[in-house]
């Protein structure tokens, strides 16, 4: 739906001024955090999508950390559990107490009722744990007995994994893998930023944060997110992008079509569209341009795009493809 002139203006107006919180928030965690800014960008996208991020790195990269700082900084409540494959879904949801003294049944609750979760090495939990976390991604409630109890709002999964060990896991279904808004490879810090870490941390307390919002602001710059003006052009070319996935051949790129087993599915449609205009926001703009849509392609797609065997032994990443589509596709 196109907006008049004047009402593009006044959206921008509005969203500028919201989003200099949210980075002062960014600034706030990069006190203690350093060089990680993407990763950090990335779950404020998330967090204002009311989404879930999925990352993968090796351990030791400040994820715990950095999860743990924007709760602090946002007064957000945290919580953290490690996945191993002895974790019961009773671990991670809670599960119902007998009182002998009023002879009644009362629910104790897990640690998956708080507003940021940080599930540690997700890999490493079995099928029916992975099921439980899985609807309270998607349905945002989780079920204790014949009762069911809604989770806090805001509420976002930031889920673990580590790509070198991969003995003794259980590699996510493509379901759940799809519920997640985002997948962002974390790396290793370059050297400057390493030393900064090692100057930073040297003393025995953490730099301390202040609390830069209140989760009644980010609930209230989630629904602004949601009013980010985005073109039919923008929008046909989210949809030109997903679909390129799909059927490589039609942005003349058949030479590919054997190392993709499936392409994205309409979900990311509406993640891309979710977190283009959360980027969007973030930059201070009402608007969604195409560099928005660029910025997060490979955090939407790098996961929900299916290789196969020829592109495993061809040494093929999902990454290498998204980046040939973004070359290929028709940029408005």
């Amino acid at each position: 739906m196109a907006v008049s002139e004047t009402d593009l203006v006044a959206l921008n107006e509005k969203v500028r001024a919201e989003s200099l919180e949210v980075q002062a928030a960014l600034r706030e965690m990069k006190k203690v955090i350093v060089g990680q800014g993407s990763v950090l960008d990335r779950m404020m996208i998330a967090l204002l999508c009311r989404g879930h991020v999925l990352v993968e790195g090796v351990p030791g990269l400040a994820k715990t950390l950095a999860v743990r700082t924007l709760g602090q900084v946002l007064d957000l409540q945290f919580s953290r559990i490690q996945f191993t494959p002895d974790l019961l879904p009773a671990d991670l949801t809670g599960t119902m107490i007998y009182q002998q003294r009023t002879g009644e049944f009362v629910a104790r609750k897990g640690p998956v009722f708080t507003n940021l979760l940080l599930a540690d090495e997700i890999n490493r939990a079995p099928a029916k744990v992975q099921s439980a976390l899985l609807e309270s991604m998607q349905e945002r409630q989780v079920t204790l007995g014949d009762q069911t109890h809604k989770l806090p709002e805001p509420f976002m999964v930031f889920a673990t994994q580590n790509p070198i060990e991969q003995e003794g896991t259980y590699p996510l279904p493509e379901a759940q893998v799809d519920r997640f808004l985002l997948k962002v490879r974390i790396d290793y810090p370059k050297a400057e930023e390493e030393r900064a870490i090692l100057d930073r941390m040297a003393g025995l307390e953490l730099p301390p944060v202040a609390r830069v919002m209140s989760h009644e602001a980010v609930q209230r710059m989630a629904d602004r997110v949601l009013g980010v003006y985005m073109d039919e052009r923008i929008r046909d070319y989210i949809v030109a992008l997903v679909r390129s996935t799909r059927t490589p051949k039609d942005v003349g790129l058949g030479e590919v079509a054997h190392l993709i087993a499936f392409g994205a599915s309409p979900r990311a449609t509406l993640a891309f569209s979710h977190a283009a205009r959360a980027m969007a926001f973030l930059q201070g703009r009402g608007f969604v341009i195409p560099e928005d849509v660029k910025a997060v392609a490979l955090d939407v797609l790098r996961h929900r795009i299916l290789l196969t065997y020829e592109a495993e032994a061809e040494d093929v990443t999902s990454e290498q493809l998204v980046e040939r589509l973004l070359d290929r596709v028709e940029v408005p």
